[in-house]
């Protein structure tokens, strides 16, 4: 006797519909805007950005500005290499807990409180910072950390849920210690993906520490917000070169890096 054919299952509309509504926000988003697209194109509008594009050329070279801006590189570079090694410890902490290692309600607890820290921009949470520790670098440092804590946190948790648990078992059936059992078994599957992830936010954040300057934070941010106030538009040049400059290399070195641990 022949099988029968088994039926298909039942169609699910919950993933179409997510994408009308998805496609139908963001329809109602660029309507609701007044988006005035060709404002960028008027005469006036070029003429205005060409002259002001003109004024940052050429970039200031002087020997003192540029040692001046060196320092403020190598502040903006150590703001950000800091500020994600906090992140790394305070988030694998969080993470431990929020992959469920010590209960459900602990793991909603954590994972509560990695959604604060990552839900709250640097910049605001360097304003924050600003107003108990001062000006300068110090505060700044501790607002990427606290950012990239969120993020890292969250990110390292899913590692740890996600990793396979065989090995673990395996270990914990033979005698061994939960701990030793997750420091030689589950940490070393997710231990590249990790790395992964840090230099990721490491190049972010190298963008970030730039930025948090605006807000009197130090480094290189700092310097193209006193510039630009004043109307430097050369020297504030040099400072965006330098920025640029930086963000390459953190790149380059980031993606070898990457490369070479995750093999």
């Amino acid at each position: 006797m022949q099988d029968k054919v088994p039926s298909p299952p039942p169609r699910r509309w919950s993933g179409p519909l997510l994408a009308l509504a998805l496609l139908a926000l963001v329809g109602a988003s660029f309507a609701s805007l007044p988006l005035h697209f060709s404002a960028f194109f008027t005469a006036d509008a070029v003429a205005s950005v060409a002259e002001f594009i003109a004024g940052f050329a050429p970039p200031e070279m002087g020997a003192g500005f540029l040692r001046k801006t060196a320092i403020a590189t190598a502040e903006t570079l150590a703001m950000s290499a800091v500020g994600t090694l906090l992140a790394v410890a305070a988030g694998l902490l969080l993470a431990i807990p929020a992959a469920g290692r010590f209960g459900r309600p602990l793991r909603g607890a954590v994972r509560a409180v990695l959604n604060v820290l990552r839900s709250i921009p640097e910049l605001v949470w360097a304003s924050v910072l600003l107003i108990a520790a001062g000006l300068g670098p110090f505060p700044g440092t501790l607002a990427l950390g606290a950012h990239t804590a969120g993020v890292l946190g969250r990110l390292f948790a899913d590692a740890l849920e996600n990793a396979t648990p065989l090995p673990e078992q395996s270990l914990r059936t033979n005698g061994a210690t939960p701990m030793a059992a997750f420091f030689y078994a589950t940490l070393p599957q997710t231990l590249p993906q990790m790395l992964s992830y840090t230099l990721y936010r490491w190049e972010n954040n190298i963008r970030a520490a730039a930025i948090l300057g605006v807000v009197g934070a130090g480094g290189l941010g700092q310097m193209l917000k006193y510039h630009l106030s004043l109307f430097q538009m050369q020297k504030a040049a040099t400072v965006i070169l330098a920025m640029l400059l930086l963000v390459a290399l953190v790149d380059g070195a980031s993606f070898w890096l990457r490369r070479k641990l995750t093999r």
